[in-house]
């Protein structure tokens, strides 16, 4: 499922460096710290190259699967700094929180799947969901055809008062390096390009350029590093599976 929450401050959220700023960025130094020391210091079993940049993806997280993940981006795409964990509870159903920072903010997410077996997926579920904002959760409906190197994406999204269109695509290469492109309507998203790499069995990292779709000509930032701890469910054999 994995996407970056897309909510947008109050207009005064960035307006200065103010003090809760400072102390936001002093805590995403922290964090990057810790989540170095994750990654060096915990064992690896079997990859997960999963998600797009911008959109929701239909296929589950493994049941078992805790993904933590680091996201940094460009204050007008998001909240600049947010970790997310995301936990797969059984083959149908897993959920996902973000913490963000500036401001401050938990944002929630859920995903269901109706059909799970590629190549064919189908998902519904919601993403966005801000108590703390009174942001209304966005419910979603997503189609995937998902084959070994290709994975296609269609879907819809109901985010405030309007519907809009997700769209994705994504090659991979093989169990190491994706190449992904999506899009999602609305003037507040955009195009993306980036791409995926497994640096380790269970250590990603995602950078990408969004393309604000009411400026198509700027550019934005944005980058995401996530660790997979198996908790439970079978584990790999041999060798990593085909990225998903």
């Amino acid at each position: 499922m994995r996407t970056h929450a897309k909510i947008h401050p109050r207009k005064d959220g960035f307006a200065s460096p103010s003090c809760s700023a400072l102390r936001a960025g002093s805590a995403a130094k922290s964090l990057l710290v810790a989540f170095a020391a994750i990654f060096i210091c915990a064992s690896s079993s079997f990859a997960t190259t999963k998600g797009l940049s911008q959109i929701v993806t239909p296929e589950l997280q493994e049941d078992g699967d805790l993904s933590l993940s680091l996201q940094i981006q460009d204050k007008r795409i998001a909240n600049p700094y947010e970790l997310q964990a995301e936990m797969g509870l059984t083959k149908w159903a897993e959920v996902a929180v973000f913490r963000g920072f500036d401001p401050d903010d938990w944002i929630f997410a859920t995903e269901f799947g109706l059909l799970t077996k590629e190549p064919y997926l189908l998902a519904v579920g919601f993403v966005n969901w801000s108590p703390h904002l009174e942001v209304d959760p966005q419910p979603y409906i997503e189609a995937g055809y998902y084959t070994e190197h290709h994975k296609v994406i269609v879907g819809a999204i109901h985010a405030g008062y309007k519907n809009e269109a997700i769209l994705g695509y994504a090659y991979d290469f093989n169990k190491q390096w994706r190449v992904q492109v999506d899009f999602q309507s609305g003037r507040e998203n955009s195009s993306t390009i980036g791409f995926t790499w497994n640096i380790t069995p269970d250590f990603q990292v995602n950078p990408a350029l969004y393309f604000a779709n009411y400026h198509p000509d700027r550019l934005m930032g944005y980058i995401v590093f996530t660790y997979t701890f198996h908790l439970w469910g079978k584990k790999s054999e041999t060798a990593a599976p085909a990225p998903k």
